[in-house]
């Protein structure tokens, strides 16, 4: 029989590349999502089923990590083989502006989950989507056994909601694996975050259709790699016979104005003329340099990356050209890439 698997935040980034991963594999996949008053789920629409269809292995729920009750439920209903807990506020400027909710949701809505699989009374895995930034201002190269010192909202909360992740592991013998990822970006990321802004940027300013692109610290430091490669790592922890935390990671080094110059440079553009500076998108709190050490996932379990930060760049600009030209011709504008 096929496995079935529950992701909270199926409609985000990663979320919609690991149901695609699972789908493939056979599984029978659940989504949360949240109650909105309009459609957010354009990322999986090319994977959706209608619940009329006897075939269907795709079923969304509604449903809140604010909401214990519903998630009791919820996993009792379906007792899963796999959790993969996704779902949080994950943009860690808007954590300094939303602190509170970002721990009700990001750090308390972990626990939540945790406790929600204990009192469903279930055997099933469980992993949690921890985060790069839980290193904060540690130096890098960071692993499994560097420090935590987080430097935002966003990253104490991830901290909480590893730390709640081991304590399970520990205290109840249940299988639950951190995946410590670094950043991980592709067509699909939200256009807030800085390499989705910068690439839909370039699109735009090829196309006539924007003059500048405003950002803020240029020489901050990330291991970029693409999300979908990093999905594969995810369902790799959750195989095997113990659980244990790994990070995932590329290994290499770019600064924004890096990823800005080989972006713009896709598009045949000089980036400097075009990016500005505006200090309203410097953090409170900076995060220099973020590169991981995933040796352990490599040596362990057989993962690494095939798609580096300068590729990543070119991928995601060569996407939002495409997107924006369907946008502009009146052609259906999918998120399957």
């Amino acid at each position: 029989m096929s496995k079935t698997a529950i992701i909270t935040g199926i409609t985000g980034q990663d979320g919609s590349y690991l149901a695609e991963l699972l789908l493939q594999k056979g599984y029978a996949v659940h989504g949360i999502i949240r109650r909105a008053s309009s459609f957010n789920t354009e990322r999986i629409d090319h994977i959706y089923q209608d619940p009329h269809d006897p075939a269907q292995r795709l079923t969304l729920h509604h449903g809140d990590l604010a909401d214990a009750v519903s998630l009791v439920n919820l996993l009792r209903d379906i007792a899963p083989d796999e959790v993969y807990h996704l779902g949080a506020q994950s943009h860690v400027r808007v954590s300094f502006e939303m602190p509170e909710y970002t721990g009700q949701v990001t750090g308390l809505g972990t626990i939540r989950l945790l406790e929600a699989i204990r009192a469903a009374g279930i055997a099933t895995r469980f992993y949690q989507a921890s985060s790069s930034e839980m290193f904060g201002s540690t130096p890098p190269p960071q692993n499994e056994e560097t420090p935590f010192h987080p430097r935002s909202p966003y990253g104490c909360a991830k901290v909480y909601g590893y730390w709640a992740t081991v304590n399970y592991r520990e205290a109840y013998g249940m299988h639950a694996t951190n995946g410590i990822l670094f950043n991980h970006e592709s067509p699909r990321r939200g256009e807030t975050f800085v390499t989705r802004k910068i690439t839909r940027a370039v699109a735009r300013i090829k196309a006539g259709l924007q003059d500048e692109l405003y950002l803020g610290n240029l020489d901050a430091v990330r291991d970029w790699g693409y999300a979908k490669e990093f999905v594969e790592a995810m369902w790799l922890m959750m195989q095997q016979e113990s659980s244990d935390d790994y990070v995932v990671a590329t290994g290499k080094a770019a600064s924004v104005r890096q990823f800005c110059q080989a972006a713009f440079a896709r598009a045949g553009l000089d980036w400097e003329r075009f990016v500005r500076y505006d200090p309203r998108y410097e953090r409170p709190s900076e995060v220099d340099a973020l590169v991981g050490d995933a040796g352990k996932i490599q040596r362990e379990l057989g993962w690494k990356t095939a798609t580096d930060w300068y590729a990543l760049a070119e991928l995601m600009v060569d996407a939002d050209v495409q997107r924006l030209d369907d946008e502009l011709s009146g052609r259906l504008v999918r998120f399957d890439r």
